[in-house]
């Protein structure tokens, strides 16, 4: 998680449209942002399973529209145990929903919706 003064980590994949969106709405916010590429660095287990406290579910993690993800199956998904999901987590990045942003409050952003992270980056 980051401190005020560090810039966000944002976890992304290059060829998802929404990421390149949010990295663009950073940009105009004048918020700095480090990028990391979501397939090479997923999140860590310890901060998948912390954001999955947070959510209060691991389903809100998943790129259910995402290969991997169809590749193992949605029953599949849902027959796992959370230890389960977390290591698939954190071993298959593009299993993940992207963008990804650990936020310093302890709060979490999940794909890009405007209205959230409007709310949580606001100054």
């Amino acid at each position: 998680m980051t401190s005020p003064s560090e810039p966000l980590k944002v976890w992304r994949y290059s060829r998802r449209s929404t990421c390149r969106k949010a990295l663009a709405w950073l940009e105009q916010q004048g918020l700095s942002y480090e990028v990391v590429d979501i397939t090479e660095t997923p999140p860590s287990r310890t901060l998948l399973a912390s954001a999955v406290d947070v959510l209060g579910s691991r389903q809100p993690l998943f790129n259910t529209s995402g290969q991997s993800y169809r590749a193992l199956g949605s029953s599949t998904v849902k027959a796992m145990s959370d230890d389960e999901a977390l290591d698939a987590l954190a071993a298959d990045g593009k299993l993940i929903k992207r963008p990804f942003v650990a936020l310093a409050d302890g709060k979490f952003l999940v794909g890009f919706k405007l209205d959230q992270w409007s709310e949580a980056l606001q100054r």
